[in-house]
């Protein structure tokens, strides 16, 4: 199988469901819904091409990728996720970004036998009590990157914070992350509407409140908006966030207003080590742009899911299930392992945004949290 297969299928996806690489009797057959249009799309796109980049890379022919456009709704994805596991037999499922999508399909989807890789959302829910052998997240655990950024506040002596994120469960969890690491008091705590891109009252709440600092958790257009806003607010008060907000795709909308806001993060493309090298390097001549968090994310599913392959096949559960388990693949983020509910262990760093030429960008400028696993583990007893 080769790109130029993926490319053909993009421009076939209105047509509806489409099989990548060549059909085999024994195929292993994966199922990625995603978002690949509307609000959220980019993050959706990066995933599919972080991923596809690495089944090319493999050389394998017997992986049959379906790829199908979620909409960023979660019954269109409970009814994809129904279509894969009925109609199409598959052996994996991947690609979901949204926090809500994955609690409305993964569920399901696991209880049916199905292996859930995440290579991007990873609720609490999932993480904890309702975790499952079959579902492994290759991104993080939702809290993560929010308690490294509480983590950096401490270290910077901020005691007063305002926080917002949107009322969705990645939202509540991101909260949840930053208070539990962070040791100061809290000058205002909101949640936003999912989707809002008009943040005037937010910004005036801030600007009244006394903070010497402010946490955001806005994926996608909704960071775009807020950081926008915030700069032309004249507000003077810095800005803490998660990637997701200050992410390559989202950088070069935002622009000039980004310049110098500090982000967390457990990958980036400055991550000194052959592999994250190799796949910077072939991500932006196969796309011809610099890949994002979620392209990396992508492309570590798809390598962990080829190292697996190599062990076991997914008719022998347990052996298959042993396999990823094992993490016996070289990441771009260098280090990485799972703890005992299959979430990360991994270093989550601090970035900062800078100027790199005409492209807007971050760069590693420390560690907040090595090898950190996270809080919901120990509640996990499969």
């Amino acid at each position: 199988m080769t790109l130029k297969s993926l490319a053909m299928a993009a421009s076939m996806m209105a047509l509806g469901t489409v099989a990548l690489g060549d059909t085999h009797d024994d195929a292993v057959r994966v199922g990625m819904i995603t978002t690949l249009s509307g609000g959220g799309a980019g993050l959706g796109i990066d995933v599919r091409d972080g991923f596809m980049l690495a089944i090319a890379q493999s050389g394998l022919d017997n992986i049959e990728v379906i790829i199908e456009d979620d909409q960023r709704r979660p019954d269109v994805a409970v009814r994809l996720s129904d279509e894969m596991i009925q109609s199409h037999d598959v052996d994996v499922m991947t690609g979901i970004i949204w926090s809500n999508l994955a609690m409305a399909v993964i569920p399901s989807a696991v209880a049916q036998d199905v292996i859930y890789l995440s290579p991007n959302a990873g609720p609490s829910q999932l993480a904890g009590r309702g975790c499952h052998p079959n579902y492994f997240n290759v991104a993080w655990q939702n809290d993560a990157l929010h308690e490294a950024a509480g983590a950096y506040a401490n270290s910077q002596g901020y005691t007063n914070s305002f926080i917002l994120a949107p009322n969705y469960p990645a939202g509540q969890d991101a909260l949840t992350g930053y208070k539990r690491m962070y040791e100061g008091g809290l000058a205002g705590e909101l949640f936003t509407e999912l989707g809002q891109t008009d943040y005037a009252s937010e910004i005036a709440q801030i600007r009244a409140s006394g903070a010497d600092s402010v946490f955001f958790f806005l994926p996608g257009g909704m960071g775009i908006a807020f950081v926008k806003q915030f700069a032309d607010s004249g507000v003077d008060i810095p800005l803490i966030g998660p990637a997701f907000s200050f992410d390559q795709g989202i950088l070069q909308a935002v622009g000039a207003d980004a310049l110098g806001i500090v982000n967390t993060s457990q990958w980036n493309r400055d991550i000194d080590n052959p592999t994250n090298a190799a796949f910077v390097e072939s991500f932006q001549a196969e796309y011809g742009r610099l890949p994002s968090l979620y392209a990396s994310q992508g492309f570590d599913t798809a390598n962990l899911l080829i190292s697996a392959l190599a062990v076991a096949d997914p008719s022998d559960g347990d052996a298959f299930r042993a396999a990823l388990a094992a993490a016996d693949f070289d990441s771009t983020r260098g280090d990485f392992a799972f703890g005992p509910n299959q979430h990360p262990i991994q270093d989550i760093y601090v970035r900062e945004v800078i100027q790199d030429g005409d492209v807007f960008t971050n760069r590693i400028i420390g560690v907040a949290l090595e090898d950190h696993g996270d809080f919901y583990a120990a509640e996990c007893s499969f």
